[in-house]
């Protein structure tokens, strides 16, 4: 569907980015990788710990963007909401239901135990789906930017405190947490991620929705009619505030992407400011930067539809058979291309970094006909 609005490049570029990290951080064909292209274990934040916060962060600058166009009503933001969510389940189930058929045998036995009794019903989307719904109908009900962004430090605020009173000696312990309890709660021990905790489970929504809450007062000043100089300053002040504060914030929190710490947030939402005003800055003062980073660009018109595309082929690809007999046919690609040309670790990054590439052609294809799929 082709987009009449004109669009903001720099949040585009953002948007990319934002996919680009997690397209390529998702295609690992082993795991001999270098540590920092790995998630952190349980503390702390690596490089692929930044896509997930930024990219909600993207999402609610795109949400002041389209507002500042046009109200959206409550039934569109359910709507998007909705189906985001159902979109992720559909990719959790299609996941489970490829390894099914192509490895462990497609039984009724075999679905009811994997697509019924162990079912995951969060992800990466539903926590979009959630921390989107949470975030935009708050600040339609607070309106001002100041309450915005006081109401997002009070939600950091509960995220923090929940920690500290329901366990108050080891708060972020990762046997024995309240993010840990709520997911044996609900959706309960069976639908989570790992034995011992769902890391887009219910509680660390409600740090989540502050990145949101973070991301939509940049696209106000995005949409300002200021001096893009004045614009780059506010943006930029306000994200060394946020990492200020977030590095003060450690000093009682853990920085932790699995339960989504206020440190965390606020490190990825200070971040995140100060590179959507360097790329706005940027884009403005030098045209010719457009075309370096028109592949972002590209990819940030449809993020959505590529994380998802992407999703969808590697699901099929680990589970389809190759001519090399226990080796799926994802491995067999890694071992016929670039493994053995320099080290373990450089061969399984060259590959993810083409397996990257792989989409671009297709994303400039969109982006030159104007085509955005929206969700």
């Amino acid at each position: 569907m082709a987009s009449s609005l004109k669009r903001i490049d720099s949040l585009d570029v953002l948007r990319g980015m934002a996919i680009f990290i997690m397209l390529m951080l998702s295609a690992p064909p082993d795991d001999e990788v270098y540590t920092i292209l790995k998630h952190a274990p349980w503390e702390g934040m690596t490089f692929p710990d930044v896509a997930f916060p930024l990219f909600a962060f993207a999402m609610g600058a795109g949400a002041a963007i389209s507002m500042s166009r046009q109200e959206t009503s409550t039934r569109k933001i359910l709507r998007r909401a909705i189906i985001l969510f159902a979109l992720g389940i559909f990719l959790n189930v299609t996941a489970n239901f490829f390894a099914l058929i192509f490895v462990h045998g497609l039984t009724a036995e075999n679905f009811w135990e994997v697509i019924i009794v162990h079912h995951r019903p969060f992800g990466i989307l539903q926590r979009l789906a959630i921390t989107y719904a949470l975030g935009i109908f708050l600040t339609r009900f607070i309106k001002r930017d100041n309450r915005i962004f006081l109401v997002a430090f009070v939600l950091l605020g509960i995220s923090s405190a929940g920690f500290h009173l329901y366990a108050h000696c080891n708060p972020f312990d990762e046997a024995h947490n309240i993010s840990r309890t709520i997911d044996y709660i609900f959706p309960g021990a069976n639908h989570i991620y790992t034995p011992t905790h769902d890391p887009e489970g219910l509680y660390g929504s409600i740090a989540g929705t502050a990145s949101v809450m973070f991301g939509y007062l940049a696209g106000k000043i995005l949409v300002d009619n200021a001096p893009i100089n004045e614009k780059f300053f506010l943006m930029s002040a306000a994200g060394i505030v946020l990492l200020i504060v977030g590095d003060w914030w450690t000093s009682i929190d853990i920085v932790s992407k699995k339960l989504w710490t206020a440190p965390y947030a606020l490190f990825n939402a200070g971040g995140d400011a100060i590179l959507l005003s360097l790329m706005m800055k940027l884009l403005d003062a030098l045209p010719c930067a457009k075309k370096f980073f028109r592949p972002f660009k590209a990819l940030g018109m449809n993020p959505l539809f590529f994380f998802a595309a992407n999703c969808l082929v590697l699901d099929l690809l680990t589970c389809l058979p190759s001519p090399t007999e226990g080796v799926v046919f994802y491995q067999w690609l890694y071992y016929h291309t670039t493994q053995g040309l320099i080290s373990p670790e450089v061969d399984a990054t060259i590959f993810c970094l083409l397996w990257t590439l792989i989409w671009l052609p297709l994303a400039e294809k969109f982006c030159r006909r104007g085509i955005t799929i929206k969700i």
